[in-house]
């Protein structure tokens, strides 16, 4: 594409952010919409933080996604909407009248997902590994969806414990409750689970293994992702009747609700985006079929 004094800039930062996929998928969604904007990674470092934001704003910036370590850290600086404020993150901020309003797609990108499995969650219950702030968008959507309990496994029972306090006072008509980090407790949590979820940061190393085997039947979802879609955590589902998708679904999705956020009066096709991607990186098609026919 060529660039032009009226081109408008986009982008994301994090520490590190050479390996980011948003990037490509904002690129082939802004030639979907035949818009003129670019969409670039700032690596930014933690002592940077106010000052890049500050400054990208006072360069004409005009959207940003936020990613680790910095989706609590940025809240300071910005106008907080509800979705924000009740998640305690951000990963979406817009340049509106010389400052930043953040947003939080994070938590669509999960329901996009549940859309996408054609589970029956309303009423039903969960497991989720991990306590942190994907943790908090799942249990956001999991809300919304009318999940009514959710089994939470963490290596550290103190910040499971923080985050039942925190599902107490936002979602209280959801049943939050803590498992030890145990096979057997896992295996009896699996039994009933339709939809098991990985938070944690557990397959970010390729020597990663997930701890535990998971059995039962319905879906697996990871958030981490990897070019081949094969994660540590999918891998300890091989002896499974489960459904499987790694975390790049639920990325595509949420930038996708980023970018609609930046362009209100587009929409794009998400199923399409990530048939794309898929084909780019040369692994195998994840089968969404709530998907099939929606944007």
């Amino acid at each position: 594409m060529e660039i032009t004094g009226k081109t408008n800039i986009y982008g994301i930062i994090g520490c590190p952010i050479q390996h980011s996929l948003s990037p490509v998928f904002q690129a082939y969604f802004a030639e979907q919409h035949a818009l003129d904007v670019v969409y670039v990674p700032y690596h930014v470092e933690e002592a940077s933080l106010k000052s890049a934001i500050d400054g990208l704003a006072a360069l004409g910036v005009q959207g940003i996604n936020v990613t680790v370590p910095y989706k609590e850290a940025v809240l300071p600086y910005v106008q907080a909407d509800e979705d924000v404020q009740c998640i305690g993150a951000a990963n979406t901020l817009k340049l509106v009248d010389g400052g930043w309003q953040a947003s939080n797609t994070d938590w669509q990108g999960v329901a996009a997902v549940f859309m996408g499995t054609e589970l029956a969650l309303k009423g039903e219950h969960i497991l989720l590994f991990g306590a942190g702030g994907t943790a908090r968008a799942v249990l956001h959507a999991a809300c919304k969806q009318g999940i009514s309990s959710i089994a939470i496994c963490n290596r550290s029972p103190e910040r499971v414990e923080r985050l039942i306090e925190h599902a107490k006072q936002h979602y209280p008509s959801m049943d939050c409750y803590a498992i030890a980090w145990q096979q057997d407790a896992v295996t009896a949590a699996c039994s009933k689970s339709p939809l098991v979820i990985n938070t944690t940061s557990i397959g970010l190393s390729p020597s990663d293994i997930f701890p535990f085997q998971i059995g039962g039947r319905g879906w697996l979802m990871d958030a981490v992702y990897k070019p081949s879609g094969h994660t540590a955590f999918i891998a300890a589902a091989n002896s499974s009747q489960r459904y499987v998708t790694d975390g790049l679904p639920m990325l595509v999705a949420q930038g996708a609700k980023s970018f609609t956020n930046w362009h209100p009066q587009q929409t794009p096709d998400i199923l399409d985006t990530l048939t794309w991607m898929e084909r780019k990186l040369k692994r195998n098609a994840t089968v969404l079929l709530g998907w099939e026919g929606c944007k």
